[in-house]
């Protein structure tokens, strides 16, 4: 019986960009990072809330990986538990540029939301999706 994603693995091909983009900006928390920087772990470990994103570096093949693993393959939608304007400002702090949005959009829970695209290091989308209403009411 499937619970659920015990992690996602992308492929990179800066690491100490990827490490440096997650934590300064998403506030990631690096799992691990003294032991993969000794060579004990051949991954990068990064937590987003309840998630762990394994991050493969292009130059370190490992195996088993997917098939076409590739940087810049990824379309990643994370939660945002916070109105969506505090995210905009986030990354308008850390001169992060917006592809898209606010733009309305449907959660997987079904709960009505909203939400904005970029892009990290590698040009992988990230997508941060909000279900708290907006501050001044505005729909997006």
């Amino acid at each position: 019986m499937i619970r659920g994603f015990d992690h996602l693995a992308i492929t990179v091909a800066d690491i100490e960009q990827t490490i440096a983009f997650y934590r300064g900006v998403l506030g990631a928390e690096i799992l691990y990072e003294e032991a993969w920087r000794q060579g004990k772990l051949p991954i990068v470990s990064i937590r987003l809330g309840a998630n762990v994103i394994n991050v493969h570096w292009e130059q370190k093949r490992l195996t088993p990986r997917a098939g076409r693993a590739t940087p810049g393959s990824e379309d990643l939608c994370l939660r945002w538990d916070a109105p969506l304007e505090d995210a905009i400002a986030l990354l308008e702090s850390h001169g992060v540029p917006i592809e898209e949005g606010p733009v309305p959009r449907v959660a997987a829970d079904g709960e009505p939301a909203r939400s904005v695209y970029f892009r990290d290091p590698d040009q992988n989308l990230l997508e941060l999706l909000s279900t708290v209403p907006a501050r001044d009411g505005a729909g997006g």
